[in-house]
This record gives structure tokens, C-alpha cells and sequence, in this order.
């Protein structure tokens, strides 16, 4: 009589409780071990290799303890997989038939003890998939009740969890936000700075220049979050936010929340016109097909190594366009010695450089491709933007030499440099 080497495999969804003298982990087992004591006779052995999943879903089979069961079922270790119940090997049906399936290439047998069936029948085979059916059921409403229920207590103004943003900390006991009158000092001020200074940038450099960092916490892991210099993208973010009046914005919803504000409605939307208002916004951010900006995407500045973007700034009905380094419009002028540049300068260079390449380039002279020519001025603004991305790669800018580095799409043509004046 041959043996067969039972492997039991035992899950739990939560690790809650799993630090007792007998869990749920262990009732399954034992109830395992008993039934293949009882097959004793058909040969069958339990084997001493533990697979237990303590606090793992079984939505997915992104777990440890199935992954070396199925590493060890490859291996030819295990004739039989026995479980408690179906659904503690899968409550998805795709992932289950496909564990059936890599069982049958190895011929694996599955048990469940407490349905009393097994795979080596096609009466099992039937109510297997009957309880699976019904086991993802289960959870797929299961997942329904839990959205339901949050979006309910969000519609209430509840707090569900979560990092609290800076100037709220978090009520342990009353699952709440609680306002943190140092940092919502800090929050104020950013509210009021705003329509003083105009832009985030300056905003943010104002915060760092006086040393005051982001929302910094420290987790009972000890890993930490936080604690940081600000960015524009962190002003920005702050400014938005209207848990700072006392609301929840759930799904573009907005809804009164159960803490209390730290700023008033109309400086809120005091900040909230002006930001929309502002016109000196990076043409990046914004899908604008006709973009003049020929350099976008492929301008680069050579101290950061980061792209430069493309803004502007009126005065009196005049639009000005520069490029900037990325560095320096995120974090501040401060960080970066190239800070912006003449946007039609810099373009008037690279194509009087790009133009003298075409002219001499043998690989290039004889296409109808030439950028000083009176089809080129024609084009639209994308149009000549598709056509100069064909011929150029990249183009670095060094702002302490003041020279471009230009490479070329085309093979055989060297990096050459342009002193811009």
C-alpha cells in the first residue's frame, strides 16, 4: 500500500487572538490531524511541516505559508492537501481553480474535514465548486457591507483612519481628530502667507527659511513618516484641504465633519479663488495643444539633472515666457543656480544651432525637415514641436557656463555645444 503524505493547511483572517495557548489555527489542525488518523488505513500520514496563515485574507494567495505548500506540492513532497474548510484555502474562485489545477498536474488530492468530501471524486469535484461559489458570495458582500459603512460614516463627517494632516492629531480612545495648536498655528499662517506672497514656491521658502518641517509621526513599529523640508506640492496639498474648515470631501462630496476647524470658511475661499486665479501656472500641469513652448520634455538642466518646465508671467497684458529648472520651481530659487531662463532666447538659440546641424549633416540636408526654411513657419506650435522632437533627443543647459549641450535623434551626429550670450 502506498502512503500518502497529507499536508494540512490551516488561515485565519486577522492575527487577533493568535497569541493564545489553542487558536483558531490550532482547532483547525487537531481537526486535521484526526481525520487522517482516521484514513490510517488507506496509508495516509500527516506530515510535521506546519502551513499556518495567522492574519492573512484569503482573497488572494499572496501568502507565505500556501506559497511553500505549493513549493513543496512541486517538489513531490505532498500527495494530499487537507483543510478545516474550503474557504480557508481560497475565498476567490479564479485562484481556487487555479490551486485545483497545478493539484491535478501533480496529482494532489484535496480534502475538506468538515464538509466530508474529497477531489478523487466527481461528486466532490461538484460540491467544491458549489462552496466556493458560495464562499466568494460571502465576501464580495462582505465587501459591499464595509463600503457601504464607510461611506456612510464619511457622510457623517467621521474620521476613519488614516495619517492625520498637520494641525490634527488622533483621538486613541474616540477614534477622532483633535486639533494640534502648535501646528495649527503653523497651518494658519500658511492660509494668511498665501495671498501675501502670491505663489506656493515662495510660501514654501518662507516655511523652510524658518526651519519648520512637514507633519512628523513616529509609528508603534518605529518606523516614521514626515519630518521634512516643504515643497510647493506640500503647500499646495495644505491649501486644498477641507478638513481645515471642519469638512470631509468624500468622492467630490463635501460634508460637514465631527472636528473642529482651524481656519475660517472665508479665508479658505479667499485662498481657493486666488489659486484659481493665478495665471503663472507651469504650462506642464495643464494640457494646452497649443503650447509655444518648443523645448517641453526635452530640456534639461545640468546642475540638478532634472527637466526644466515650461511657465510664464503677464505684466500689463504682456505674457513673458521662461523655462525653469524643476528643482527650483518645486523646492525654491535657492536650490538650484539655473533658476529660469529667457524662454524665447534659449529657443532662439538651440534653433539657430539644430538648423546649422541639418544644413551640414549629410543624413539630414536632403529631407524636407529644415527649421528656418517658410514651411517651418507655417506650422503650428505642436506641429513644430513633433517635427523638432524627430531631430532632437535632449538638450542640457549649464547655467555656469551658459551653454547648451545638444544631442541629436539622428545617428552620426555629435553632441555640440552653443554658447548662448
Amino acid at each position: 500500500m502506498d502512503k500518502i503524505y497529507c499536508a494540512i493547511y490551516t488561515r485565519k483572517s486577522t492575527s487577533e487572538g493568535l497569541d493564545g495557548d489553542f487558536t483558531t489555527l490550532d482547532n483547525q489542525r487537531e481537526s486535521s490531524e484526526s481525520y487522517i488518523a482516521s484514513q490510517k488505513s488507506e496509508g495516509w500520514i500527516a506530515l510535521s511541516e506546519k502551513y499556518d496563515d495567522g492574519g492573512f485574507t484569503g482573497a488572494n494567495t499572496e501568502r507565505p505559508a500556501l506559497q511553500k505548500l505549493l513549493e513543496d506540492i512541486e517538489h513531490g513532497h505532498v500527495n494530499c492537501v487537507v483543510v478545516y474548510k474550503v474557504d480557508r484555502l481560497s475565498r476567490s474562485l479564479t485562484d481556487f481553480a487555479k490551486l485545483l489545477e497545478l493539484f491535478d498536474q501533480h496529482k494532489v488530492t484535496f480534502v475538506s474535514v468538515t464538509q466530508h468530501f474529497n477531489t478523487n471524486s466527481s461528486m466532490g469535484r461538484l460540491t467544491l465548486n458549489i462552496l466556493l461559489s458560495f464562499a466568494q458570495f460571502e465576501r464580495e458582500l462582505i465587501s459591499e457591507r464595509t463600503k457601504d459603512k464607510v461611506s456612510a460614516a464619511r457622510k457623517k463627517g467621521r474620521w476613519l483612519g488614516g495619517r492625520p494632516v498637520l494641525g490634527y492629531d488622533v483621538d486613541k480612545k474616540e477614534k477622532a481628530l483633535v486639533i494640534n495648536e502648535k501646528e495649527a498655528k503653523i497651518v494658519r499662517e500658511i492660509f494668511e502667507m498665501y495671498p501675501k506672497k502670491g505663489t506656493l514656491v515662495e510660501v514654501a521658502e518662507a516655511l523652510n527659511a524658518r526651519g519648520i518641517l512637514t507633519k512628523h509621526m513616529v509609528f508603534e513599529t518605529g518606523s516614521s513618516f514626515g519630518g521634512k523640508v516643504f515643497r510647493k506640492k506640500d503647500v499646495n496639498e495644505i491649501l486644498n484641504n477641507y478638513t481645515y474648515i471642519g469638512k470631509v470631501n468624500y468622492e467630490g462630496a463635501i460634508y460637514d465633519g465631527l472636528h473642529q476647524p482651524i481656519v475660517s470658511p472665508e479665508l479658505f475661499a479667499q485662498v481657493k479663488k486666488m489659486m484659481t486665479e493665478n495665471k503663472a501656472r507651469p504650462c506642464y500641469l495643464r494640457k494646452n495643444t497649443l503650447s509655444p513652448n518648443l523645448l517641453m520634455h526635452i530640456l534639461w538642466c545640468a546642475h540638478c539633472k532634472t527637466r526644466m518646465v515650461a511657465t510664464y508671467a503677464s505684466k500689463k497684458n504682456i505674457k513673458y515666457r521662461y523655462y525653469v529648472c524643476h528643482t527650483a520651481h518645486d523646492r525654491g530659487y535657492e536650490h538650484c543656480p539655473t533658476k529660469s531662463v529667457n524662454a524665447q532666447a534659449m529657443e532662439n538659440a538651440v534653433l539657430e544651432k539644430v538648423s546649422h546641424i541639418i544644413a551640414s549633416s549629410p543624413d539630414l540636408k536632403d529631407r524636407n525637415l529644415v527649421i528656418n526654411n517658410s514651411a517651418w513657419e507655417l506650422l503650428f506650435p505642436q506641429e513644430r514641436r513633433r517635427v523638432f522632437n524627430k531631430l532632437v533627443k535632449s538638450i542640457e543647459y549649464d547655467p555656469a557656463s551658459k551653454k547648451l549641450a545638444i544631442e541629436m535623434n539622428e545617428p552620426g551626429i555629435e553632441e555640440l555645444e552653443k554658447e548662448i550670450a
